[in-house]
């Protein structure tokens, strides 16, 4: 079995820790770590740019749970999802605006990312 490859994401008041799965796109983002950028909101999601390049991989997902972690090819972006987007088609459903390639889990509450603004640094780094 795998070892489990735990990050710790920062950003602005919420420190939370995630676990990645065992995909292709995560292993390139736990090879490119530390990564550290402005993030941006979009409804319940916040998103940023990395230096990965990663393919939409064959199970990437149009509807995701809360508190996936996951990256989105077109834009080159790392996103978390907590809550509903502009894309959503109801209240309880997440909708990323295009597919994207799940790539793991935060632990704890994915509802505390409401606290993050736009503009705001975000830090992706392997936990201890």
């Amino acid at each position: 079995m795998a070892q489990t490859r735990r990050i710790r994401i920062t950003a602005g008041p919420v420190k939370m820790d995630a676990d990645l799965n065992a995909s292709p796109t995560a292993t390139l983002i736990w090879n490119a770590l530390p990564i550290e950028a402005p993030g941006q909101t979009w409804g319940d999601e916040i998103y940023f740019g990395i230096p990965v390049r990663a393919d939409q991989e064959p199970n990437a997902q149009a509807v995701v749970e809360p508190g996936a972690i996951a990256y989105w090819p077109p834009g080159n972006a790392f996103c978390i999802f907590f809550g509903p987007t502009p894309a959503s088609r109801n209240r309880n459903e997440i909708r990323p605006y295009s597919p994207v390639n799940v790539v793991g889990k935060v632990l704890g509450d994915p509802a505390q990312f409401k606290q993050v603004r736009s503009g705001t640094k975000v830090r992706l780094e392997q936990a201890e």
